[in-house]
């Protein structure tokens, strides 16, 4: 239990298991009718049909207490973009945090952001004057400005080139949406800006309505229970989460032994390594990233949130008992990640395929390092494509990984993407183009006592001439399997032209595509688990 008693009032809330229930409901039903409220009012394909956005509440020092479990890469990283707020606007000469204020950014390296086109819209809630909380939505925008529509280029070699960088605005000051200031970034950028101004404005409106109902929610609860109470009880869910961490460390070291380690690589041959030491006794643990590769020319760089994510997210699957993603998952760990290594990049370093795909090996390698499950596709198989008018943008799914007790799932988005993929009937409607073929890839997961799931094909042809652009991994290695099941088959990017001709574009490829012509993707399976 805990004290949140001042001096002159001796009350002490003692933690109540069912209340502790009642609220980890009630503070992820928040966040959950704060995705709702956004995807409503929300008008671009991205937020509304593919739901890549995520919703959190946080204490008033900026820490994760629910959020709703939209897309895990976004969780850890929201955590520093809070934090980072908070810090930069009380520093001395600046204009502190008011009422009325919303704020804005997106800086991965500066400002806890994943990469670019996430952007995160931070609200302070007030009550009597003083802060009481944060809310936050962070939403993918289809596109930002950059070398590429859909602003997540193959190519890109640095952040400037990715789109709009915003380390601290207020998007929102005295109550008033500051359009002009925002457009201001937005457009006015080195390498082009924004192709879709119109959705960007219309979206980071809806990411403001949607803090607003968190804190219409926040609020009544609060006038319901009583301030000590839900301040209290924030703390006790960030402890529980805590616990059940320590719990399930303990238990592992007990089996497994107190060190473990794993390495898997990027398709172009850069290792990510892994060390983890567990205290048998406190169920703490370091993860020590020692050993992972120098940062890249190119855009795989992945800033630390994003580690932090992947390791919240893994610890959070491997923990036996439901609990709300929170800071507590992360209390029992010590980082050590390399500075200037893929996982630790400069500031003005790539990273818009960091979050997107090292996101997605840093987890095989932690749940390769806790013997878990066998790797999934480990890739989004990032598809963009558009013209000076527009950019749209998907995720394509792919084949889970084999466990000790089950088949890997078939066509399902892995690990740290969680989105939705565009129906085809609003696809066909709202862009240029047709799908051609949309179906599982037969044989492609991994073999073994437990099958890895199949990736699959997607086949689309644009009905006038486009810029596509697809950013992915695995095209090179296989999915690992594990305790002797077989590694899954590696994805395929292919152009068909007109002739008939197909060329394998490999895993990171911009160009023109013509009528007639048609891109493949072919997504990797997941591995299987276990000899047969």
């Amino acid at each position: 239990h805990m004290d949140t008693s001042n001096e002159d009032q001796k009350v002490e809330i003692k933690e109540d298991p069912v209340q502790l229930s009642i609220f980890a409901h009630r503070f992820m039903g928040i966040a959950e009718q704060m995705g709702r409220t956004l995807a409503r009012t929300a008008i671009s394909v991205n937020i509304k049909e593919r739901l890549d956005f995520s919703c959190a509440l946080f204490t008033n020092d900026g820490g994760l207490v629910a959020n709703a479990p939209h897309i895990p890469v976004h969780l850890g990283a929201m955590q520093s973009a809070v934090r980072f707020q908070f810090e930069y606007w009380n520093r001395e000469g600046r204009e502190g945090i008011n009422e009325g204020d919303v704020f804005v950014s997106n800086h991965p390296q500066l400002a806890g952001g994943s990469h670019l086109p996430d952007i995160t819209v931070i609200t302070p809630v007030f009550h009597e004057g003083k802060i009481l909380f944060f809310v936050a939505s962070r939403g993918h925008h289809s596109d930002i400005g950059g070398i590429s529509p859909g602003s997540m280029p193959p190519h890109s070699t640095n952040l400037e080139e990715e789109g709009a960088r915003i380390v601290a605005f207020k998007l929102v000051k005295n109550g008033k949406f500051q359009e002009e200031g925002i457009t201001d970034i937005l457009v006015n950028q080195e390498y082009g800006g924004t192709r879709n101004l119109k959705d960007n404005l219309s979206d980071l409106r809806a990411q403001v309505a949607a803090n607003n109902s968190g804190i219409r929610l926040l609020h009544q609860l609060v006038e319901e229970n009583g301030l000590d109470t839900v301040e209290a009880y924030m703390h006790f869910i960030q402890h529980n989460a805590e616990m059940a961490v320590r719990h399930m460390l303990k238990d592992f070291a007990a089996q497994h032994g107190t060190k473990t380690h794993a390495i898997d690589y990027m398709d172009d041959g850069t290792p990510i390594e892994l060390t983890i030491n567990i205290d048998p006794d406190s169920g703490s643990a370091c993860f020590d990233f020692e050993g992972t590769g120098p940062q890249i020319l190119g855009n795989l760089n992945a800033p630390p949130a994003v580690t932090y994510s992947a390791v919240i997210y893994s610890l959070r699957s491997l923990v036996g008992q439901d609990i709300p993603l929170n800071e507590g998952c992360l209390a029992p760990i010590e980082f050590k990640i390399p500075h200037y290594s893929i996982l630790n990049p400069s500031d003005d370093a790539g990273v818009v395929g960091g979050n997107v795909l090292t996101s997605q090996r840093v987890v095989d390698v932690v749940l390769k390092a806790f013997k878990a499950c066998a790797a999934s596709q480990g890739c989004m198989n990032n598809l963009t494509f558009g013209d000076s008018k527009f950019g749209y943008y998907e995720t394509i799914a792919g084949g889970a990984g084999a466990g000790p007790t089950w088949n890997g799932r078939s066509g399902v988005h892995t690990h740290c993407t969680n989105t939705r993929i565009t129906d085809p009937e609003i696809l066909e409607r709202r862009y240029p183009v047709l799908l051609r073929q949309f179906g599982l890839r037969k044989g492609s997961g991994g073999d073994g006592k437990h099958k890895g799931g199949d990736g699959v094909i997607r086949e689309i042809e644009p009905l006038r001439p486009l810029v596509m652009s697809i950013l992915s991994e695995r095209r090179c290695l296989q999915p690992y399997g594990l305790e002797g099941g077989e590694p899954a088959k590696t994805g395929r990017n292919l152009l068909i032209k007109k002739n008939g001709i197909s060329l394998n574009i490999g895993a990171k490829r911009s160009g023109a595509i013509n009528v007639g012509e048609r891109i493949v993707i072919e997504s990797p399976g997941g591995g299987g688990y276990g000899a047969k």
